[in-house]
């Protein structure tokens, strides 16, 4: 018991430290590499890598590729990895990692608003404090009407990938996808390069990359231990511990990218950040903490069966 305690801690500390790391290598990425084409090549390598590790074992029947799947696999991961991946990376090009990962932060905000809105989910009452509060930080951090120093084009990009993330997992719910998380996580991977890289040959990314060796290093980053040692940790987390202590990735990363990008990258920690940052962790901590509590559905969109919002997939 101690042993496996001890495992479920070491596994915790990768996804803290290295998910809340991989917003400064997007920034590292993206000074040399166009954001499309950067993210592109980390997920075609990345889910090639994936599947060929995964496939070969466990349950083939449960995990055949047919049409279906590839359709489903090419929203889930055009929603996850075009829109959420290669939003963030061309928001980072203009929007400092630490804020960047703070509007990330938002994605348990709006899997909660759309579980509402979509599927009718009720929202427990401290849930509820936590998405006022949370939107609340999020006009803060954008500042619409004041002076602030965030590029509010950029800010508003990166709040869409975080709600493209948030509807792509809510879609992957009820999707065909292949019945193993590593299968399905890496066919979505593979559809999501294939999409990132069709739309920076076609925005004309190719004819502007460098392939420095700081961009590709960040790529590698990106891939080995943002993907594949991270998601890795990830789903073996999933099965050996309560899932509300592993949904607790999703008010740490932000602290520790904010961190990071203070201490490494020399961006700037305002009052405004600190404070907008605060409001966004406590209301994640809020929803986090009741999400697996039942209540009665009410009336959505959809009416379907939904699992706890702190079912999400992983972050960049």
């Amino acid at each position: 018991m101690a042993r496996l305690e001890t495992k479920v801690w070491l596994a915790l500390a990768t996804i803290y430290l290295v998910w809340g790391s991989t917003f400064m290598a997007v920034t590292v990425a993206v000074r040399d590499l166009p954001p499309f084409l950067s993210m592109g090549i980390r997920h075609l390598i990345a889910g090639s890598l994936l599947l060929a590790w995964a496939l070969p074992r466990g349950d083939r029947a449960g995990d055949r590729i047919g049409p279906r799947q590839l359709g489903a696999a090419a929203i889930f991961g055009g929603a996850l990895f075009l829109g959420g991946h290669g939003g963030l990376a061309w928001a980072q090009q203009t929007v400092p990692s630490g804020v960047s990962a703070l509007l990330m932060g938002s994605i348990p905000l709006w899997v909660a608003l759309l579980d509402r809105v979509v599927f009718g989910k009720r929202l427990h009452l401290l849930a509820g404090v936590g998405l006022v509060t949370g939107f609340l930080g999020l006009a803060l951090l954008l500042d619409p009407f004041g002076e602030g120093h965030i590029d509010r084009s950029g800010a508003a990009v990166a709040l869409f990938a975080g709600f493209a993330w948030a509807a792509g997992s809510l879609y992957s719910r009820g999707a065909p996808l292949p019945q193993r998380p590593i299968v399905a996580a890496g066919l979505a991977a593979l559809c999501g390069g294939v999409l990132l890289t069709a739309t920076a040959t076609v925005s004309g990314e190719l004819g502007e990359a460098r392939f420095t060796p700081e961009a590709l290093a960040a790529v590698a980053y990106l891939v080995v231990f943002g993907t594949l040692l991270g998601f890795s940790a990830y789903v073996w987390l999933l099965r050996a511990a309560p899932t509300s202590l592993v949904a607790t990735y999703a008010y740490v990363n932000p602290i520790v990218a904010v961190f990071l990008g203070w201490a490494l990258l020399g961006e700037k920690i305002t009052l405004q950040v600190l404070a907008a940052g605060a409001a966004i962790v406590v209301s994640v901590a809020l929803i986090v903490a009741t999400s697996n509590r039942v209540t009665e559905p009410g009336r959505g969109l959809r009416r379907s069966t939904t699992k706890p919002v702190s079912e999400l997939r992983p972050p960049p």
